[in-house]
C-alpha cells in the first residue's frame, strides 16, 4: 500500500497494464515528455519508451481516429483529451466509428481503446474548460463510461477500462487529481465496470452520486442529523441498477447529486428507472440536486455557488425528509428562474 494523489494512481494503473500487456500504448498532447498536462502519465515515457508513449500534434480528430485504427488492428491505445470540451472535434471518431464497429462487423471487430479526459469545475478554468459533458457519451450505444471519485478507484477503473474489449471513456474530475489516499495496487484491485460502491450506510435516504460529488455527499452526511446509503456509481454506462434498487427498497427515498446542469443530466435516467421499477418502495418524490442551466461561472464565488455544496445537500435532504415534498432548487427559491 502506498499513499498517492489521484493523478499518480491513474499513472500507476496505466503502467501496470503496460507491464502486463505489450499491446497497450499511450498517446495524446504532452503525455510523453511532460508526463501529461496533469501528470497522469508521469514516468511512462522513461519506462516504456517513445514507441509506446507518444506526444501528438494538437489534433484530437487525428489522434482519436488513429486510436480507433490501432484498436481495430491489435493494439490497446489509451488516449488523453486534456479537457473534455476538446473531444467535441473528435466525437465522430468516438461515437460513430469506435462505438459502432463491433456491431457493424457482426461481432468480428473489437475496439479496445480508452479515451481519458479531465472534467469538472471548482478550479477557475471558466465556462469552456469546466464542464463534465458525460451526456455526450451517456446516450451512445457501444460506449462504456466510468468516472473515478478517489485514488483507489481511479487505479482500479483505469485498469479495467484498458482490459475491456470495448471503447471506454474515463472522465477524471480535475479537482480530485491532487487528493491523496492509500492505494493498494495489483490485479485483485481491478474494479469491474458496471458495479457501484456503497460507501456509506444509513436508513433514511439513498443518495447516489458520481465523481467529485461523492466527496461532497460524504461531507454532507457527516454534518446531517439523518443517515444515508451513499452510492458511488463509478460507472455511468452501464450503471448498476440492482444496487440502487436494493438500497431504495430499504430507505424509501432517492436523491441524486450531479455536477451537471439540471436539464438532461444523468440523474434523469436513474430517476425514471427507479420510478418505474421501484415505485412501490418510494415514500417521497425522487429528488435531483444539480447545477443550474447556465455556463460554469469564472468568478470564484459564483463558481462555488454553481456547484452543489455539502450545506446545500443537507438543506435539500432536510426539506425532503421534513415535508415529504420535492424541494425547489436554490435558483428558484432565490428568484433566478
Amino acid at each position: 500500500m502506498a499513499t498517492m494523489r489521484m493523478n499518480q494512481a491513474i499513472a500507476a494503473g496505466i503502467a501496470d497494464e503496460m507491464r502486463a500487456d505489450p499491446s497497450v500504448v499511450v498517446f495524446g498532447e504532452d503525455v510523453a515528455v511532460a508526463g501529461g498536462p496533469f501528470k497522469t502519465s508521469d514516468g511512462l515515457l522513461d519506462e516504456f519508451g517513445p514507441a509506446r508513449v507518444r506526444d501528438t500534434p494538437i489534433s484530437e480528430m487525428g489522434f482519436v481516429g488513429a486510436a480507433v485504427g490501432a484498436a481495430c488492428t491489435g493494439l490497446r491505445p489509451v488516449v488523453e483529451i486534456m479537457f473534455i470540451e476538446f473531444l467535441g472535434v473528435a466525437l465522430d471518431q468516438l461515437s460513430t466509428q469506435a462505438a459502432k464497429f463491433h456491431y457493424l462487423s457482426g461481432g468480428k471487430v473489437e475496439v479496445p481503446m480508452v479515451v481519458r479526459a479531465s472534467v469538472g469545475a471548482g478550479l477557475g478554468f471558466g465556462a469552456q474548460h469546466s464542464q463534465t459533458l458525460e451526456t455526450w457519451m451517456f446516450a451512445t450505444p457501444g460506449l462504456k463510461l466510468v468516472v473515478p471519485s478517489n485514488p483507489q478507484n481511479a487505479y482500479g477503473l483505469i485498469r479495467s477500462a484498458i482490459r475491456d474489449p470495448n471503447p471506454v471513456v474515463v472522465l477524471e474530475p480535475r479537482i480530485l487529481y491532487s487528493t491523496r489516499g492509500d492505494v493498494v495496487t495489483g490485479d485483485d484491485q481491478v474494479i469491474p465496470i458496471g458495479v457501484a460502491d456503497l460507501v456509506a450506510a444509513g436508513g433514511d435516504v439513498t443518495i447516489v452520486s458520481l465523481g467529485a460529488m461523492v466527496r461532497t455527499v460524504l461531507e454532507a452526511v457527516e454534518q446531517a442529523d439523518w443517515s444515508a446509503d451513499v452510492i458511488d456509481l463509478r460507472t455511468l454506462a452501464p450503471w448498476d441498477t440492482e444496487t440502487i434498487l436494493a438500497s431504495v427498497a430499504g430507505t424509501g427515498r432517492l436523491v441524486l447529486v450531479e455536477e451537471a446542469p439540471r436539464s438532461g443530466g444523468w440523474g434523469t435516467e436513474i430517476a425514471a428507472h427507479v420510478a418505474g421499477e421501484g415505485f412501490r418502495h418510494l415514500t417521497a418524490p425522487i429528488t435531483r440536486i444539480t447545477c443550474p442551466d447556465v455556463p460554469v461561472p469564472y468568478g470564484k464565488d459564483l463558481e462555488f455557488k454553481f456547484l452543489p455544496s455539502a450545506d446545500y445537500v443537507v438543506a435539500q435532504v432536510d426539506e425532503l425528509l421534513t415535508t415529504g415534498s420535492h424541494p425547489a432548487p436554490w435558483w428558484v427559491t432565490e428568484g433566478f428562474r
